[in-house]
């Protein structure tokens, strides 16, 4: 397998410039893995965060995504007060398609040449199994399967997050935490997605969803029958007298189609880098919609996976992230002080804890913490 560090702009990418720390493109002809793995900050320790898997339109695309999904994983593991930096790693090609156990042995073996500065688990379109074959060649992944000691589906927490989240944002602009009555917008209906539906419904909401896969929808609506389906999200958007809307899919939810004409009030979701242009916040704004920072609502699957890698307990997981309703409010309401966006308040959050760490890392002229070893990969074989 050959590999190559991106120590300078990626300029061969349409990238004049990036904060990352290191940005590593690996290429195993055999197998076909091509893959980006992304370390945008170590200041707090080794970068946790996920690898997704998923057919880009070009190299760019993924190279990007990489990079903007690495950076709000610095983000949140510093707002969570997690003693992780950020990374974030994606396969590009089709997972139904080009998914082999060669192709993942080789994977394992990209992230173990990082040797404990990227620790991973699973995203869109990676699996806890995937993660227990990529296992076997690298130590450094938590997001395994529960059955040999790794994470686990930490869509459970991600989808709990994302509720406490919602209800704080309620808090907020209502008054009251309570979601009974309200009317909520859910675009995804995934593993997170159908899983936030679920505490929405016992809540008393009332929900509306669409996803462009019919298995989704027949599965979240056998669980849920009392919800209602429609057709597509720009029909979702348009939803009269809808509350909060949670994009629950990839990220650019929030594009120049879907911010003039949303109805709801509050934007909170699970998806990552809803913003698809850079004043996409401001407009909504401007419309009178609170948008909550998307790497503030979906930090549950990190507190899951950082947990495991101390020996934590799900339930202690659990009680935890139930304690993004306290970060959320915080965000929020320094924004309300200072008079600033709330994606500016949680980013000047994590920005103080990261510099905090750096500068005193540099004082100590230390390399910062250590990594966690998972455990012995267990070969090829």
């Amino acid at each position: 397998m050959s590999t190559l560090a991106f120590t300078a702009p990626l300029a061969a990418f349409g990238r004049e410039t990036f904060d990352h720390e290191q940005v590593v493109v690996c290429q195993d002809p055999r197998s076909g893995l091509k893959a980006v793995i992304a370390l945008h900050s170590t200041a707090l320790g080794p970068a946790l965060g996920g690898t997704r898997f998923h057919s880009y339109a070009s190299d760019e695309d993924a190279v990007t995504d990489a990079l903007n999904l690495s950076r709000g994983m610095s983000y949140k593991n510093a707002l969570l007060g997690l003693d992780y930096g950020g990374g974030k790693a994606v396969i590009i090609g089709d997972p139904e398609r080009i998914r082999s156990e060669d192709l993942l042995l080789a994977y394992g073996r990209a992230v173990a040449s990082l040797e404990g500065r990227f620790i991973t688990g699973c995203d869109a379109g990676t699996t806890t199994d995937d993660m227990d074959v990529v296992a076997r060649t690298c130590p450094w992944i938590p997001g395994r399967s529960s059955r040999t000691g790794g994470a686990g589906d930490t869509s459970i927490l991600a989808a709990y997050g994302v509720f406490q989240s919602m209800r704080a944002a309620a808090q907020h602009r209502w008054g009251d935490a309570s979601l009974s009555g309200k009317v909520v917008g859910v675009a995804g209906v995934g593993k997170v997605g159908r899983l936030l539906v679920g505490h929405l419904v016992e809540e008393g909401a009332r929900v509306v969803v669409t996803d462009v896969s019919d298995a989704a929808l027949r599965a979240v609506t056998d669980e849920c029958p009392g919800i209602t389906v429609v057709e597509n999200t720009a029909t979702l958007i348009r939803t009269p007298g809808m509350d909060i809307y949670a994009p629950c899919a990839l990220g650019g939810a929030l594009d120049g189609a879907t911010v003039p004409v949303l109805t709801a009030e509050v934007v909170c979701g699970a998806a990552n880098n809803q913003l698809a242009y850079p004043e996409a916040e401001h407009d909504l704004a401007d419309r009178g919609v609170l948008y909550v920072p998307d790497y503030v609502a979906n930090a549950g699957g990190a507190i899951q996976v950082a947990g495991t890698l101390h020996g934590t307990d799900f339930s202690r997981c659990r009680a935890q992230t139930e304690r993004i309703f306290d970060t959320t409010l915080t965000v929020l309401r320094r924004a309300d002080t200072e008079e600033i966006l709330p994606g500016t308040a949680a980013d000047r959050l994590a920005e103080e804890r990261i510099n905090t760490a750096a500068q005193a890392r540099a004082l100590r002229g230390t390399a910062g913490p250590g990594s966690p070893l998972m455990s012995e990969p267990a070969g090829d074989a």
